[in-house]
């Protein structure tokens, strides 16, 4: 009798064990898109505008079997694309608020587009950014100047594009000489800083030299006729926000004299990759980036072949660096 007592009690212990529930769904959305640090005294926010899955024969100077072991040897997937990050940034100066690049809205298709609401997400509304710096006008850094209802994205905003950038996608004798394959960029160009044009608030500036208050410009043609680089100083840091210098981070830091089919002209930006590559390294400049992966910050080491990159590490906020 005792025996089936003790039975009886460890059948009921057994049937009382909770019963192991099944994990909550998963949730498959990442972490609102911004990064952030302090250069100096300016507050620097990287924001993420999405991606876009860009085929390896775009890149031209390199063999394939050289192509494929360098992405490799990085770890990066080229199928169906390598993905390629759109990264725009937002400096609070103290005095002005710049955006540098506006990404592509609506222009690319779902992966993209994403950078105004990156940029609530940080903290900040579009209204309060009173500086638009375009490093080109290429649609995945212009398109974002608008609303989908074709309205200014940043009403109270000047945008700065250099002169020859202008000259050369917002003309119509240029649009009609280009290949009938590039005519939709320079349509893209022109309907996205269209309203800035009504409202006299487009700027075109000439040359080199201080734009704003600890904001020089840096000239860095090829990859498009007027393509230029912003270098953020406050106190001792430097930040140089360089637009498309490099596409492909596995491919042309190591190898900078690849280029890509998008370079209108290739020479050009073969150059001022090369020239820019060796001034950040020597300089330890902090570097931003289009097209690195995102935060796209980082530092620029020199190897014995070609260059490595070397991302930001996460950390807290703060002025003490």
């Amino acid at each position: 009798m005792r025996l089936l007592s003790i039975g009886a009690a460890a059948l009921l212990a057994w049937f009382s064990l909770p019963v192991h529930a099944q994990a909550p769904a998963q949730q498959k959305a990442q972490v609102p898109g911004y990064y952030r640090m302090m250069l100096g005294e300016f507050e620097v926010t990287a924001l993420y505008d999405g991606y876009v899955d860009l085929p390896t024969n775009l890149l031209k100077g390199i063999g394939d079997n050289d192509l494929q072991d360098l992405l490799a040897r990085m770890f990066v997937q080229s199928t169906p694309g390598v993905q390629t990050a759109v990264n725009a940034y937002l400096i609070n100066t103290g005095e002005n608020l710049v955006l540098v690049d506006t990404g592509a809205a609506q222009c690319f298709g779902p992966t993209l587009g994403v950078v105004q609401n990156n940029l609530k997400a940080a903290g900040y509304t579009p209204d309060q950014v009173d500086t638009v710096l375009l490093t080109h006008l290429h649609p995945d850094h212009a398109c974002g100047l608008l609303n989908t209802d074709g309205s200014p994205a940043y009403p109270n905003a000047t945008v700065e594009v250099p002169k020859a950038e202008a000259d050369f996608w917002l003309s119509e004798a240029a649009m009609a000489k280009a290949p009938e394959g590039m005519q939709g960029m320079f349509k893209l160009a022109q309907t996205a800083v269209a309203p800035y044009t009504k409202a006299g608030k487009l700027k075109q500036y000439q040359s080199e030299g201080q734009l704003l208050p600890g904001i020089d410009l840096v000239s860095s043609i090829g990859h498009t006729p007027g393509h230029t680089s912003y270098l953020f100083k406050s106190g001792e840091q430097r930040l140089l926000v360089w637009g498309d210098i490099v596409h492909n981070h596995a491919v042309q830091f190591a190898k900078p004299e690849v280029v890509i089919e998008f370079d209108v002209d290739s020479d050009k930006a073969r150059e001022s990759r090369q020239r820019l590559l060796a001034e950040a390294a020597e300089d330890k400049l902090w570097v931003a980036g289009a097209h690195l992966p995102f935060p796209g910050i980082g530092h620029v080491r020199k190897e014995a072949q070609g260059y490595a990159w070397v991302p930001v590490e996460f950390s807290p906020v703060r002025s003490d660096r």
